[in-house]
């Protein structure tokens, strides 16, 4: 029985519950007076506010209202009103959390409570350990698809300046100084860490100048061979090394009045630093094998994730180039410290993804919250190639947990496990285990695949469900198809 002191006052069968509160809201809908007494005030003990009532249409009306975040409600096993009633609330008010209390917990009942969507599920006669265990992991379901529900609004693609994305307050004092340089012919040096974007700001600062119509050129100082970045930037005349057939004039000179953009300048070699800052002073370079010059309009800008200050002072990196490059600096701040740029980051790559394939991709609510969590050591650059991931290997355009990349699948199932088995929940009795309908349901899964050796369609057709749902069921859960064997 339960084990809590019964009262003698008469229970009032209509709910109280008609005002908004800042409590987890618990209605408990059950004809039994004495089991409705017990679990109101097991719910209270944990800080709920709780009612109850033995009107299931007034509960209908409750949890439409938005005045319901956890019901607690009697499913008689075969009643059919009942089924139909729970059916109706998970689609109308897909906010509440539904837990099942039943007498009976054959496979059918188990299979009706899977098809209904309930979030966990009681056997009669249930301890108070069983009822709080339970109750705390439904208010952490609710909390946590509230918090879904709350990034999901914020899941829109929004524009920040020229094709850069975010509205946080370093982004926002990134576009005033942006919006400022552009119109200059200044060198700027761009610092941050990999994958922050410091080409994209690059390019925003040559698309927002006078001299957008000119050419954009980007060099990789440290991807190229000292020689080939001297001729590449300098140009070459016809036989001055190896494979030189013919005349080139460098990017310095072939950028007109346009841009040329250094990326990871600091892997420039010494004696190139030296020709660069030559160029720079005197306005003109003298290209590999010749003997005259060649004049030069192109506006510098240069990048790096290295500290070319402490570069500076040990010796690797010329002193008078950084300070002739860093006329303006601009620092990019890690994707980490700009958590509120995540989403529409996000909603933006998705747009982009779901173009260019055709097809329209969303993100699951776990999917959701695990990137809201991660670190992003890779900042921008790894939240694009985690997505471009997902929707790479998503089956129904859902970007599942599972579709992710290895790293955040783990710690999106560690807070999901964390999230069902708070450590502060009391253990349950052990009379009676308690499991969650998610564990009942992959249980039952996998028996029914099992019996039938491996038979899916025969198994969908024991189990209730349809194929497309079963075959759902079996990603869901990381069900391996060799089950059988």
């Amino acid at each position: 029985m339960l084990q809590t002191v019964i009262y003698s006052r008469v229970m009032d069968p209509t709910p109280k519950l008609t005002e908004p509160s800042l409590k987890v809201r618990v209605l408990v809908v059950d004809d039994n007076t004495t089991i409705r007494s017990a679990c109101e005030e097991v719910a209270r003990a944990l800080g709920y506010a709780a009612e109850s009532t033995s009107d299931r249409q007034a509960a209908r009306t409750l949890a439409c209202r938005h005045l319901v975040d956890i019901l607690l409600l009697n499913v008689p096993p075969g009643d059919a009103e009942c089924l139909e009633l729970v059916s109706e609330i998970r689609m109308l008010c897909p906010q509440v959390v539904i837990i099942g209390m039943t007498t009976s917990a054959t496979l059918n009942s188990i299979i009706d409570a899977m098809r209904l969507g309930a979030s966990d599920y009681l056997v009669k006669q249930f301890a108070v350990g069983e009822l709080s265990t339970v109750l705390e992991r439904a208010a952490a379901t609710f909390a946590s698809l509230a918090g879904a529900r709350t990034l999901r609004e914020g899941l829109r693609p929004t524009s920040g300046f020229g094709s850069m994305i975010g509205h946080s307050v370093a982004m926002e004092k990134l576009y005033r100084i942006l919006s400022k340089v552009a119109e200059s012919t200044h060198p700027v040096l761009i610092l941050g860490k990999s994958g922050t974007g410091k080409e994209l700001v690059a390019r925003t600062i040559h698309n927002s100048g006078p001299n957008s119509e000119k050419p954009f050129l980007p060099v990789d100082c440290g991807s190229l061979v000292p020689t080939l970045i001297e001729s590449e930037l300098f140009g070459h005349i016809k036989g001055a090394f190896t494979g030189a057939n013919r005349s080139k004039d460098g990017l310095l000179v072939s950028a007109e009045a346009g841009t040329v953009f250094l990326d990871e300048i600091g892997e420039l070699p010494l004696d190139l630093q030296a020709k660069l800052l030559r160029a720079l002073q005197e306005k003109k370079v003298r290209p590999v094998g010749a003997n005259h010059t060649v004049p030069i309009k192109a506006r510098i800008l240069a990048a790096t994730n290295k500290d070319l200050t402490a570069m500076v002072e040990n010796g690797t990196f010329r002193k008078d180039l950084f300070y002739r490059l860093n006329v303006v600096n601009l620092r990019l701040p890690a994707l980490r410290t700009r958590r509120e740029d995540i989403l529409p980051l996000t909603a933006h790559f998705l747009e982009r993804i779901s173009r260019q394939n055709g097809k329209k991709y969303t993100l699951s609510d776990d999917t959701l919250r695990t990137m809201m969590q991660h670190e992003w050591p890779g900042n921008v650059r790894e939240l694009e190639n985690a997505l471009e991931h997902g929707c790479a290997v998503s089956t129904c355009g859902v970007v599942a947990l599972g579709d992710l990349p290895t790293q955040l699948k783990q710690e999106g199932l560690a807070a999901l496990r964390a999230l069902v088995a708070p450590g502060k929940a009391e253990e349950p009795s052990a009379k009676v285990q308690v499991k969650s309908i998610a564990e009942l349901e992959r249980q039952a899964i996998l028996d029914a695949i099992r019996v039938l050796d491996g038979d899916k369609l025969k198994a969908a057709k024991l189990l209730g469900i349809g194929k497309t749902t079963l075959y759902r069921k079996l990603k869901e859960y990381s069900i391996s198809d060799a089950v059988p064997a």
